[in-house]
């Protein structure tokens, strides 16, 4: 990997520095300490009101500033890679420091406090600072309220605060995340996904340091029959990106109707893994993309959506209050914080997956968008699973980078918040695994399709469009593989067994034959085999078991 970036100041200094200065912002005489009704009273007078009685918000900045973000601090925590503008970020911090310092104690600020999770172990103490400048920033206060949970006094855990000063000069807007002290300032930013990922990126460096794997994943409990009719019950954690599909089939019952058959919705976004198998959920609130949100495909979302306590962001809301969730003028990234409670009988009673001696195995699940050769799904195994935890191939989305979207890339664990060691991470998985092996499944499953051909120049333009598969296929395929009824062959490009057949699905659709020649498809095949493998050799201390199943698929 390149050479970490250093800063050529003294971190711990400055360490020390933000660290106080954030804890002094709790008593300061210009932070105001709302409670939740008076916070949604204040923010809804800056939304506009839908035609279901909940609000509809519009940021200036309608995507994460990933190119943006920096981390800072010792070596342990900082990016292998950055831009020429991230390193400047990295050598300006004090001086950033130090003004955003002097300006925060004179300006009006909102704070509230909220806590990650519901269990007996790890439960952050999560604070947010909003600078009210601009008075409608308010909801970004109350978003923050809606999505964790009410604090609780006394719950185990660390503390994590986050700093929002939304009105910073455009032109110096940044991030700047210290996680050995479990401190991000969001400057020159409204958008809300800053605070969500914010607190979610620390919470899952603490939780490495206390022996857990934090993952960018959602997770339930599934309940089906089996080939002899008898029930069985598996957790589920689905990794993606965003915009990938995760909280769709986080949130979807599969068909899984019959009697005694059925799921419990846990979490849609982070879950903290446990080397027991148990996971900790970290939010009540689920924060979904709502482009094409449709009520046929979606009903359980659907219905949760149209709540009264639901929130959306940069949605697009006519002037009757009608909402238009499949106009993307405003943005690509329309998004709505919606309640587990609003998720009816389908949501679990606990936000928290059990240990796995609890159940009869966990099925581990990769979401990828990929849109040429990848195949639709394929089993693979416990090597080959954590090769693809450490590949996690998809397409960038309009959410992280919308100057990209589209384009192919790659982050361990789906997870492109990870702080340090990304091998670590990796390793830990596989050993997870094989702790587990006797219990555990793993697949990869494709939600983009196949048969998309671009312009082979600058342009990148598309030519031909994808055959996508749908929600409903997709969820037919989770269907066959919970029931153990998909037939399976193994695939002549990957090695990997992919779905012969599968019931409600017309699997010869995805047929590459169809869009490619033979010389094509070795070709896409082979590129993506040699871009995997040079992935892979980027990661010192990674267990070379994990890099040789990699040439396998």
């Amino acid at each position: 990997m390149q050479t970490q970036e250093k800063a050529q100041y003294d971190v711990n200094a400055l360490l020390e520095t933000v660290l106080n200065f954030v804890k002094s912002l709790h008593h300061a005489e210009n932070v105001t300490h709302p409670e939740s009704k008076e916070l949604r009273l204040a923010a809804e007078r800056y939304g506009t009101r839908t035609v279901y009685g909940n609000y509809n918000f519009v940021s200036t900045i309608k995507n994460r500033s990933a190119w943006l973000t920096v981390y800072i601090g010792n070596s342990i925590v900082l990016q292998r890679q950055l831009s020429q503008r991230q390193k400047e970020i990295l050598r300006e911090a004090p001086r950033i420091a130090e003004l955003v310092h002097n300006y925060v104690k004179s300006a009006p600020v909102v704070c509230v406090e909220r806590t990650m999770g519901d269990n007996l172990y790890f439960n952050p103490h999560c604070t947010l600072y909003v600078s009210a400048h601009r008075k409608e920033m308010i909801r970004l206060a109350y978003m923050v309220g809606q999505t964790l949970f009410p604090f609780r006094e006394g719950a185990s855990g660390p503390k994590f605060y986050l700093l929002y000063v939304p009105e910073w000069q455009e032109k110096d807007r940044q991030i700047l995340v210290f996680p050995e002290i479990g401190v991000t300032y969001v400057l020159g930013s409204d958008y809300y996904g800053e605070a969500k990922k914010g607190f979610l990126r620390m919470a899952m460096w603490a939780a490495k340091q206390e022996g857990m794997l934090g993952v960018h994943a959602g997770g339930k409990i599934v309940k089906a029959k089996d080939k002899t009719g008898k029930i069985k019950r598996y957790s589920m954690i689905l990794f993606g990106l965003s915009a990938t599909g995760k909280t769709t089939h986080a949130c979807h019952n599969h068909g899984l109707l019959d009697d005694g058959e059925g799921q419990e919705i846990v979490q849609d976004d982070v879950v903290f893994i446990r080397p027991d198998g148990s996971a900790l959920g970290s939010e009540r609130g689920f924060y979904l993309k709502t482009g094409y949100l449709d009520p046929k495909v979606q009903p359980i979302i659907f219905r949760a959506a149209i709540s009264h306590n639901t929130i959306f962001e940069n949605v697009m809301v006519d002037h009757l209050g009608n909402v238009h969730f499949d106009d993307t003028t405003l943005t690509e990234n329309g998004r709505a914080i919606i309640q587990r409670d609003d998720l009816g009988a389908d949501k679990s009673d606990s936000v928290n997956l059990l240990p796995l001696e609890e159940l009869d195995g966990m099925i581990i699940i990769f979401i990828t968008r990929r849109n040429t050769v990848v195949p639709i799904a394929s089993k693979l195994t416990l090597e080959q699973a954590a090769a693809a935890f450490m590949l996690g191939e998809s397409v960038e989305t309009s959410a992280g980078d919308p100057r990209r979207a589209g384009e192919s890339m790659r982050e361990v664990g789906t997870n492109p918040f990870i702080v340090g060691d990304e091998a670590y991470e990796g390793n830990w998985f596989y050993d997870f695994l094989k702790r587990h092996s006797n219990k555990i499944e793993c697949y990869l499953l494709n939600t983009g399709g196949v048969g998309e051909n671009r312009k082979e120049d600058n342009s990148n333009e598309i030519l031909r469009q994808a055959v996508r598969v749908e929600i409903p296929e997709m969820a037919a395929i989770i269907r066959g593989i919970v029931r153990g009824s998909i037939d399976w062959k193994n695939d002549q490009y990957f090695g990997t067994p992919v779905p012969k057949t599968v019931n409600g699905v017309k699997m010869t659709k995805f047929d590459l034959s169809k869009f490619y020649s033979q010389e094509q498809i070795n070709a896409y095949v082979s590129k993506l085999k040699e871009e995997r493998l040079e992935w892979l050799k980027k990661f010192e201390g990674l267990d070379p078991t994990i890099l040789n199943a990699v040439k396998a698929f």
